[in-house]
């Protein structure tokens, strides 16, 4: 059985472990070449040494001279996925007008940038897909600049979608997702976290970055689905 991705290219942005390694592997596994790439080649290089069919570059999401360069150096691509992202977390009194502008930059400008240089190189039948998450929908205290982030990026999908078709363009939204990211909770609070989220959504379990490498082959493999955000978090928002 040939594989969804067979002989297929797809670049991920992202950084070399969670969830773009994790949809990088999973590509790589359907038969795509993947390029792995991000601020730090080098570290990406580490992470993906030994790696059959990952390659590594480099580029800047908020250096559109960065992207222009990378385009050019990679040629033709099937499948774009941008995950890279800053937050700026904090309630109204606390937000640092530099970080929410790093967020925006990162999360929105970045991949609208991404789009404007490597768009013109995705196949006709190829896809673009970039990250939203659960913080636009799920209205919280402390997370307003986020939400404000992932909202902006919803309505760039969507957009996106109809100044690049036939291209397909989405969204994926993650809810909580145990990517090494709250580690910063310490063991304790971690844990403790997980357990209230876990209670409370109705998959009652804290999402993994395989669930969201196998959202990025639906969404690069679903032939009419465009303009759309993928809600891959458990159901959260209805709590």
């Amino acid at each position: 059985m040939i594989s969804p991705l067979q002989d297929q290219t797809v670049l991920v942005v992202g950084r070399g472990g969670g969830i773009a390694r994790a949809i990088a592997i999973a590509a790589r596994d359907s038969g795509a070449r993947v390029v792995a790439a991000g601020r730090d080649q080098q570290t990406l290089s580490a992470a993906y040494a030994g790696e059959p069919d990952i390659t590594t570059d480099l580029v800047d999401l908020n250096d559109e001279a960065s992207i222009d360069a990378m385009a050019d150096r990679l040629g033709d691509l099937d499948h774009v996925v941008s995950t890279a992202s800053a937050r700026a977390r904090g309630r109204l009194t606390d937000l640092d007008r530099d970080a929410i502008r790093l967020s925006m930059d990162t999360k929105v400008i970045g991949p609208l940038m991404l789009a404007k240089h490597v768009g013109p190189r995705i196949r006709k039948s190829g896809s673009f897909t970039l990250f939203s998450g659960v913080a636009a929908t799920k209205i919280a205290v402390g997370t307003l600049a986020v939400a404000i982030t992932n909202g902006a990026a919803d309505v760039l999908a969507r957009s996106l979608a109809l100044e690049m078709a036939p291209i397909r363009v989405n969204a994926i939204s993650p809810g909580v997702i145990d990517t090494g990211a709250w580690d910063a909770l310490g063991e304790e609070g971690k844990a403790h976290y997980f357990a209230d989220i876990s209670a409370r959504n109705p998959a009652r379990r804290i999402g993994t970055v395989d669930d969201i490498a196998n959202a990025g082959l639906f969404v690069m493999t679903s032939p009419f689905l465009t303009g759309t955000t993928l809600h891959i978090d458990g159901g959260e928002p209805l709590t």
